[in-house]
């Protein structure tokens, strides 16, 4: 099962949100919250942990904001497009902070390379769903 059979089971899909981009758009937050932890708990097991410091916490407010993204765009009763618009711009903003921060210790530590990708996807994803709904 995926994100989007899932939303095709809504008896009343909301016809403001392309539901391609949408479950494009959850997925790629509930990947990047996943990653993003991940990313903060390794960071905490290598040995220069504060120089890590900054990007540990841009991985756990990134988790947090992908995390809420991708709870409140699954729900399609009652949406309010203009919630749904502010959470987007924070989670690509949010998304975008931290991919930079990792991109930084890419070259040392491969879960901060993984975690920029899942960033730079998300961000993509919010972009192209909240240009979706003008």
């Amino acid at each position: 099962m995926t994100v989007n059979d899932m939303l095709k089971t809504h008896p009343n899909p909301s016809d403001a949100l392309n539901p391609e981009l949408l479950a494009e758009a959850i997925d790629a937050a509930l990947a990047c919250s996943q990653t993003c932890t991940a990313c903060a708990d390794a960071c905490l097991a290598e040995e220069m942990v504060a120089n890590l410091r900054d990007c540990i916490r841009t991985d756990l407010d990134c988790a947090d904001i992908c995390a809420t993204t991708a709870s409140v765009l699954s729900r399609q009763t009652g949406s309010n497009l203009t919630v749904v618009k502010e959470l987007l711009k924070a989670c690509r903003t949010a998304c975008q902070v931290c991919a930079e921060d990792c991109e930084e210790h890419a070259d040392m530590h491969e879960h901060c390379r993984l975690c920029a990708e899942a960033c730079r996807r998300c961000e993509k994803a919010c972009a192209d769903l909240l240009e979706s709904i003008g």
